[in-house]
């Protein structure tokens, strides 16, 4: 099993795809221009001492050696031993809306910031918990199955946005369906969805849905996000608030009753959020309430970093990088 000490520093591997499209466009630029500069002759005579097999091999080596460099400061750690672990705890599903009007600013910086920083800061405090992740907006998608990796919930947390859902709206009978699906009913542990949403325009299956998840025996609370008079809704430009087909300016308002009474609908509870109380003790107190039944996992144990290897190759590869000369050597290519 591998874990990475810094994961966010593989972010870093995207460069990698830039800097080969980089490679390709610097070198049939430099084929277009040679003759604006200098005679065919000349041309020939100086690209005549100059190894092309080489120099893809010193690019080559360059983009392993960079590879190799990130991976080693992600830190990479191998575990060596398997051990069952037993731990109390619940399986919960945070449906997060990414629907537009999440990015009001009536609660500062805005609803959908705030609402991560919330989840965040809930993961933080979990102790034997498995937690998942559904995105939802227009419909919902399994963002992150159940896991007890907290570090990956708060990755994939972090890299979601209103623009990760095309299709907008509010459906949240989709995401508790998505919820639903998302537990593992092979167990007997207790489950709970923690639903975060202004609860505007939503579809009018909900209830239905949460009636569903009352028969499972999943528990439904909701966090309603945003100030009782609303706000209107930044443009993704940052350059004016969405208006309707008559021009004037739409005021997004929580739906605070609809979304504390789909809660109630699944023996859970509504927590309004606002600029004052983030609504996050309680909603933990009411977590804490639900009982605990005791989860066996097999871990991987005894984790050992791998960072020098992945340090080590790239050091070795920028070396020979630098050694191979680019211009030809009759001894050595014959």
């Amino acid at each position: 099993m591998i874990q990475f000490e810094h994961i966010e520093h593989l972010y870093y591997l995207f460069l990698i795809p830039i800097i080969i499209i980089f490679y390709y466009l610097n070198n049939n630029w430099i084929k277009r221009n040679r003759l604006k500069f200098s005679s065919q002759n000349l041309i020939n005579k100086l690209i005549k001492n100059n190894s092309v097999q080489r120099k893809k091999i010193k690019n080559i080596l360059q983009l392993i050696a960079m590879t190799s460099l990130i991976i080693g400061i992600s830190n990479p750690k191998i575990g060596t031993n398997i051990e069952e672990i037993k731990r109390e705890g619940i399986e919960i599903i945070i449906a997060l809306d990414l629907s537009n009007s999440m990015l009001c600013e009536d609660i500062k910086p805005n609803r959908l910031t705030r609402s991560k920083q919330a989840i965040s800061n809930l993961i933080d405090q979990l102790e034997g918990d498995k937690i998942g992740l559904v995105i939802f907006a227009g419909e919902a998608y399994t963002q992150l199955p159940i896991t007890s990796d907290y570090s990956a919930a708060k990755m994939f947390l972090e890299n979601v946005n209103t623009q990760t859902i095309k299709n907008q709206g509010t459906n949240i009978g989709d995401a508790i369906d998505r919820s639903l699906n998302s537990f593992n009913y092979t167990n007997d542990f207790n489950k709970s969805i923690i639903i975060i949403t202004d609860g505007e325009d939503h579809e009018e299956d909900a209830f239905k849905k949460s009636k569903e998840a009352l028969d499972k025996g999943v528990y439904i609370h909701t966090l309603a996000v945003g100030e009782k008079g609303g706000g209107p809704i930044p443009l993704l430009n940052k350059k004016g608030f969405k208006k309707d087909r008559d021009g004037n300016i739409i005021v997004s308002k929580p739906n605070f009753d609809f979304l504390s009474e789909l809660a109630n609908s699944a023996n859970g509870i509504n927590i309004n959020a606002n600029n004052s109380e983030i609504g996050l003790k309680k909603l933990f107190e009411e977590i804490n309430k639900i009982e605990k039944k005791e989860i066996s996992d097999m871990i991987f144990t005894d984790y050992k970093d791998r960072f020098p290897f992945f340090l080590m190759i790239s050091l070795i590869l920028f070396m020979i990088n630098l050694c191979i000369n680019e211009h030809n050597n009759e001894k050595f290519d014959e």
